[in-house]
């Protein structure tokens, strides 16, 4: 570390002091020659007119004295000169050195760094997931699994980088900085080991482009012929658990319906590119409309799971409200506020359509003080409003993740290692969090207005990289180095 002392003292004045000091050496060699140049002149005469025969004369005092000092003057301007040289050669390896070394990162940076990693690695490994499905559909299962592998390898890397994340965020690291560097190290070893598989699947996929497109275009189908069956499940979940249930429902239809858009004009694209043999083209085309069709499907597929997990939440209701009246009874003291959430979610109960998850929610979360716990059926209550919470928040983070930053997501993995523990009820918590912070963070990037091709909403949900007017290129499977590697619009 630079000390206080350098730099206080500005950098070019310095190099004042240093050009001084090597001037005045320079100066006092150049004086000591220009005195022993009269007594040189003196002797060269004399030396040159004296006799070769002649016996030489003994010298006066005066001309010994003069010969006497020219050896030490020429020792002491030698010495000056080296000196100079060497002082004016350690002064520029000392500013070199001082001006090539990087700067330590301040702690903001470090966090801006971190935060970045968790997003890049996290977004490089559900672009992977997605891809996979796709593959499989192609490739023998001995043929797929080193990527498999390398998915779940660099999932578990990520996991170990969001809680050293958590772990920071909370204050428990020691060092705040090693845990930093902790993180991004994590994330780029999960980046790594994805980077290392993209060219080869690249390689295997390239040849089946053909039958990749027909398995493609098939998925397209089947589902398009789901997200229509969807606007029925809307409308009974509107009907039966009110207009909240309801608005979040259609929701999540109308977004397949915008990933769908999209995937038509990309297969369109990728089909043909393929009959005019631009490979290239096809590729990206078509990678591009896969990424489509699977956000697509996990939007269907978690409105599917919202409206089961609906019904049975509307059957734990009455059950886990009886037992947790029971269990306050006999509780000393009884949670503070307990007993009028009950109150509120028995009149809901009564009074007609209701979201029976967040029922069980409040019920769940009034006894979490409750001493000697819960059991039976408000455990089960639990847990399955934790699991709700928890696929809602994955479903909104993975079809956002264009949008979402590191925090959403922090909290959602949080909220999977508190649910394994087990702590439902804390982990419903934790998932809820994540939900409306990732919500946030989609209302402060901007929700995109509805195009023909369905581009903004590919860009918003990860799809395309955003880097171009057309979107940019689609992600694939890789890390951060290969995962935008194909490009639109080129051959």
């Amino acid at each position: 570390m630079t000390s206080s002392l350098v730099r206080g003292r500005p950098r070019h004045a310095t190099a004042h002091i240093r050009v001084r000091v090597a001037h005045a050496l320079v100066g006092a060699v150049a004086g000591a020659g220009w005195l022993a140049i009269p007594v040189l002149a003196a002797q060269e005469p004399a030396t040159a007119s004296a006799p070769r025969a002649a016996a030489p004369a003994a010298p006066r005092d005066d001309e010994s004295s003069a010969v006497d000092l020219i050896l030490p003057v020429a020792v002491l301007g030698t010495a000056g000169v080296v000196a100079a040289y060497s002082y004016l050669s350690r002064g520029r390896r000392a500013s070199g050195t001082a001006s090539s070394a990087p700067a330590a990162p301040t702690p903001a940076e470090s966090d801006r760094r971190a935060r970045a990693a968790l997003v890049e690695a996290d977004d490089s490994v559900r672009a992977s997931e997605e891809e996979l499905p796709f593959a499989a559909a192609l490739l023998d299962e001995r043929t797929l699994a080193p990527f498999r592998h390398a998915v779940h390898t660099a999932r578990t890397e990520l996991s170990a980088a969001f809680a050293l994340w958590h772990r920071y965020e909370e204050g428990e690291s020691g060092d705040r900085g090693q845990a930093l560097a902790g993180v991004v190290g994590r994330c780029a070893e999960a980046g790594r080991v994805l980077d290392a598989r993209a060219a080869e699947l690249d390689r295997l996929r390239r040849p089946e482009v053909g039958p990749a497109l027909e398995v493609a275009e098939g998925a397209f189908r089947r589902l398009t012929a789901r997200a229509a069956g969807a606007r029925a499940t809307v409308s009974e979940l509107r009907e039966r658990y009110g207009p909240s249930v309801g608005a979040r429902a259609a929701g999540c239809a109308e977004e397949a319906m915008d990933r769908l858009v999209f995937a038509t004009a990309r297969l369109n694209e990728a089909r043909r590119a393929a009959d005019l043999g631009e490979e290239g083209q096809a590729v990206r085309q078509l990678r591009a409309a896969e990424g489509s069709v699977a956000q697509a499907g996990i939007l269907v597929a978690g409105l599917d799971r919202t409206a089961r997990r609906l019904r049975e939440a509307a059957g734990l209701v009455p059950a886990a409200l009886t037992g947790a009246e029971a269990a306050l009874a006999t509780a000393t003291p009884a949670p503070a506020g307990a007993h009028d959430t009950l109150a509120a979610v028995r009149t809901e109960l009564t009074a007609g359509p209701y979201d029976p998850l967040d029922a069980l929610r409040r019920v769940t979360r009034a006894l979490v003080r409750l001493p000697g716990g819960r059991s039976g059926v408000l455990d089960t209550a639990a847990d399955l409003v934790a699991r709700a919470a928890l696929g809602e928040a994955e479903d909104y983070v993975a079809v956002h993740r264009g949008a979402v930053g590191a925090d959403p997501r922090s909290l959602l993995a949080a909220a999977v290692r508190t649910l394994a523990a087990p702590h439902p009820v804390e982990a419903a918590v934790l998932a809820r969090r994540a939900l409306e912070l990732a919500e946030r963070d989609v209302r402060a990037h901007g929700v995109p207005n509805s195009d023909t091709q369905g581009t903004a909403g590919a860009v918003l949900g990860g799809l395309l990289l955003g880097e171009e007017p057309d979107g940019g290129p689609p992600v694939s499977f890789g890390g951060p180095e290969t995962r935008g590697r194909l490009r639109l619009g080129t051959g």
